[in-house]
């Protein structure tokens, strides 16, 4: 069995863990929640107290954490993984983050013998455990021969957008502007339905069979009929990707309305006190609505 590091048991890096070793991986992990790698271990997992730790074990090192600064902190923080990995490893970052930054990293990697893959990843937590996730990947030739078959294990597609660092991060972050807009369309259209005294059970079956459906309204609004916020995806993800689609954008003076529209939609959720709610909670920013209750237990 080839040994490989997760770093990050969330949602997408739970899934990913577990499709991993059902593709035969030894599968080494590390969470700064022990009960999620508790939980993995259980399955047949490798508990790692440490980046450091896991890195001294992995090849291949595949991050999952929230953004740039967990990033930094799994690389370079006390018990990093930059200084335990073996010269020629990999390490595969699949958070969302500032493009430059990426490339960047792949230049700091790179000046320690390390290969670096940006691999950013979109599915959701469904996906993720069946191993049909989307990769968004971009590097040098070296690290996809390094960990090509990591990859495949994890997603339904593996993207390869260039040879360096960098268009691996653009894709992703304009696959945000796009799920951010969608989902705060959604919950704007449910709610002015909602106002006008549409039952919100039919006017989802009919939006879902209808031109005006997405992926977003069909699988957020399912998650606003149940009265359900648990963060599969939360507001305040949102607030983080948008803000980075802004600063892209705002870098080269290019404008985008619709999406600083979105972001100030899930600031205002988040300063509302929902910030650790799912995504879908945006629409509880709009005013004069009754929302679905949650079904009666028992």
């Amino acid at each position: 069995m080839k040994n490989i590091g997760v770093i990050g048991l969330g949602a997408m890096g739970s899934g990913m863990a577990r499709s991993l070793r059902r593709a035969g991986y030894k599968v080494h992990v590390c969470d700064a929640r022990p009960a999620a790698v508790e939980a993995f271990v259980r399955e047949g997992g490798v508990a790692c107290a440490s980046p450091a730790e896991l890195a001294k074990a992995c090849r291949t090192v595949v991050s999952v954490v929230v953004n740039a600064q967990q990033t930094e902190a799994v690389l370079f923080g006390p018990q990093g993984a930059a200084a335990a990995m073996a010269p020629g490893s990999v390490f595969v970052m699949c958070s969302t983050v500032d493009p430059n930054w990426s490339v960047a990293l792949e230049g700091r990697l790179e000046a320690l013998g390390l290969l670096y893959l940006d691999a950013p990843i979109s599915g959701g937590a469904a996906r993720a455990a069946s191993g049909e996730i989307t990769m968004m990947t971009a590097g040098r030739a070296g690290a996809y021969a390094a960990c090509g078959e990591a990859l495949e294990a994890m997603a339904a597609k593996v993207y390869r957008l260039g040879d360096r660092a960098g268009n691996g991060s653009k894709v992703k972050i304009i696959n945000q502007l796009l799920a951010g807009v969608h989902i705060a369309a959604a919950a704007e259209a449910m709610a002015l339905g909602l106002r006008e005294g549409v039952n919100a059970e039919a006017l989802y079956e009919v939006i879902t069979h209808s031109a005006g459906n997405s992926w977003m309204f069909e699988n957020r609004m399912a998650h606003v009929l149940k009265a359900d916020y648990t963060p599969l995806s939360a507001v305040d993800i949102f607030v983080k990707d948008l803000g980075l689609v802004l600063d892209t954008a705002r870098a080269s003076k290019f404008p985008l309305p619709l999406a600083s529209t979105a972001h100030q939609m899930f600031m205002q959720a988040s300063t509302a006190g929902h910030a650790q709610e799912d995504d879908s909670a945006v629409i509880k920013i709009f005013p004069g609505i009754e929302l679905p209750a949650a079904p009666a237990k028992g």
